[in-house]
């Protein structure tokens, strides 16, 4: 591992028992699969400074907005791109691949292997990253504000701060976990909560109102875009 912060390199060395340096070329010259977590903008000057020594090796960039292409010009490594998402901390990631244009069979099964150990893994074409990066790289930003919204309304109707959050959090791991358990939609799903009339009806009624929604779909459509914008500027 590469880090050239020495406090966090030292961190993750006794914590995580990995073998730290401050060297890039050092690692890429050790390594046979690399993971380039940098920022976008930096993506592309890292791989020009290690090219002589990643040639024929497992690049994947786990940075939002920088193409396959882009890379490939670069060096003759086999890249793949993987969009993950915070909650790979408790291995319950939701990780999108796209492979390059040199990636074998081989390769794409390392990868599977490695993201499939902290959560769900799908693979798709490189011009869906972008949604991608908008659905699950920027959603756990958006469901923790469904989260904060829920719990707000458990306080606003009497609950304490702490019951209200915990309720919450919760409530959205369950449901969370029954819809991927059961592979049932959301429609059918929530056709097992309401009764005609009834609280939840209410409450549905009110978050059409509001357009909850279509707020949630203009986020994901807003990041989504950002996304594209960023794989311009990082050409």
């Amino acid at each position: 591992m590469s880090e050239p912060n020495e406090a966090t390199r030292r961190t993750l060395e006794h914590e995580a028992g990995i073998t730290g340096t401050s060297d890039n070329a050092e690692v890429a010259e050790k390594s046979e699969v690399i993971f380039v977590g940098v920022k976008p903008a930096v993506v592309l000057p890292v791989l020009s400074e290690l090219a002589p020594r990643l040639e024929g090796k497992l690049v994947i960039s786990l940075a939002a907005g920088v193409r396959l292409q882009s890379m490939e010009k670069i060096a003759a490594a086999h890249y793949m791109r993987a969009l993950t998402n915070t909650p790979a901390a408790v291995c319950r990631a939701a990780t999108a691949l796209a492979k390059g244009k040199r990636l074998s069979q081989a390769e794409l099964s390392i990868a599977r292997e490695i993201f499939g150990a902290i959560g769900t893994v799908v693979e798709v074409a490189e011009d869906q990253i972008d949604a991608v990066t908008a659905l699950s790289g920027s959603g756990p930003a958006f469901v923790y504000t469904v989260i904060e919204a829920l719990a707000q309304g458990g306080e606003k109707m009497g609950l304490g701060a702490d019951a209200a959050l915990a309720l919450a959090t919760q409530t959205v791991l369950g449901a969370a976990q029954l819809a991927g358990e059961t592979k049932m939609s959301p429609e059918a799903l929530r056709k097992m909560v309401v009764t005609p009339g009834g609280t939840t009806a209410a409450g549905l009624a009110k978050m059409d109102e509001h357009k909850t929604a279509d707020g949630l779909i203009a986020a994901v459509e807003a990041a989504a875009k950002r996304g594209t914008e960023m794989a311009r500027e990082n050409q």
